[in-house]
């Protein structure tokens, strides 16, 4: 027992100067002390409230809430970050009055703060706020199909400072929250993803256009991405120069976000119906009509052979 004692005293002795080196004061906040093992504390404490944060809204959003039919993923998406943020404030102040820190005495820091968000950090908070209001009012949410400028996509992620779309060739693209709030968003399925889809069409003078609306309805209804409800319609739409125009009009909630796909699909089905029934399909026709000139070269013409047989009747006196 007594070499034991002893043990420890030297053991003591030894982690002696250590020990002053982590408990020596480096700075204060305010009255509080802060030495190496409060600024150990509380970096492990925030990586492991984050990591909780992460954690929790990682199991609300994909055990409980999209269990729900209630609550869409969109929905559940925005509370599981509510949840999120809701967490590190409360766990921040949490873990500053553990350490020991005197919140009044970070009013001199957050009055600086507020002056560096003043002059340098106006897009870094102006992204974070766009990104609560988006949160909140939700013009848009994960799962929408949107288009903002000349870039359209899925959404897959809102976070703070940006937003992540997801195009139609698996290209992610991070967008600054500013951009929805300031810019005119179009969202194709802010409702429902039920969209009306629009395709011209172009058929010889010679053709009834109530039959060509019955093949083109005929088309509608045998593709499997089309709704039945509201059903599909076909409009006359001009008289233009070398055909008769038509729309074909059709609703999907398949192919909201690859237009393209349905309607390639359709125009291979009109080709092979136009085809099978022998409706033709016109190209571009010019009728040209020269006057003048023609005119002018038989002129020349003319005067030409007169003064050829001039020329020739005088060689033969």
């Amino acid at each position: 027992m007594k070499k034991i004692y002893e043990f420890l005293e030297l053991l003591s002795e030894i982690l002696s100067p250590v020990k002053d080196v982590f408990t020596k004061t480096l700075f204060k906040i305010g009255e509080t002390p802060i030495n190496f093992i409060s600024i150990i504390i509380l970096i492990f404490s925030i990586i492991g409230v984050i990591f909780f944060a992460n954690r929790f809204r990682n199991f609300l959003v994909n055990r409980i809430l999209t269990r729900s039919k209630k609550i869409d993923a969109g929905l559940a998406q925005t509370i599981g970050t509510m949840t999120k943020y809701i967490i590190l404030v409360i766990g921040f102040l949490v873990i500053v009055q553990t350490v020991g820190i005197d919140l009044s005495a970070l009013g001199l820091a957050f009055g600086a703060l507020g002056v560096g968000i003043g002059f340098g950090l106006q897009n870094i908070t102006n992204n974070f706020i766009s990104g609560l209001i988006i949160l909140f009012e939700r013009p848009i949410k994960v799962g929408d199909r949107i288009q903002v400028g000349d870039l359209d996509g899925d959404v897959v992620n809102i976070a703070a400072r940006a937003t992540t779309i997801l195009t139609n060739d698996n290209i992610s693209v991070i967008v600054p929250n500013s951009d929805f709030i300031d810019s005119q968003v179009i969202n194709w399925s802010h409702n429902d993803r039920k969209v009306r889809f629009t395709f011209p069409v172009g058929v010889s003078y010679k053709e009834d256009p109530r039959f060509i609306r019955r093949l083109l309805l005929e088309v509608a209804a045998e593709n499997h991405g089309v709704l039945s409800k509201p059903p599909p319609d076909v409009l006359f739409d001009a008289f233009d120069d070398s055909a008769l125009s038509f729309y074909l009009v059709v609703w999907t909630n398949t192919y909201t976000e690859r237009p393209r796909i349905l309607k390639s699909q359709l125009y291979y089905a009109i080709f092979k119906k136009f085809r099978d029934n022998k409706i033709e399909i016109p190209f571009p026709q010019r009728d040209l009509h020269f006057k003048s000139g023609f005119e002018w070269m038989g002129n020349i013409n003319k005067h030409g052979q007169e003064s050829t047989a001039t020329g020739m009747a005088s060689e033969n006196n």
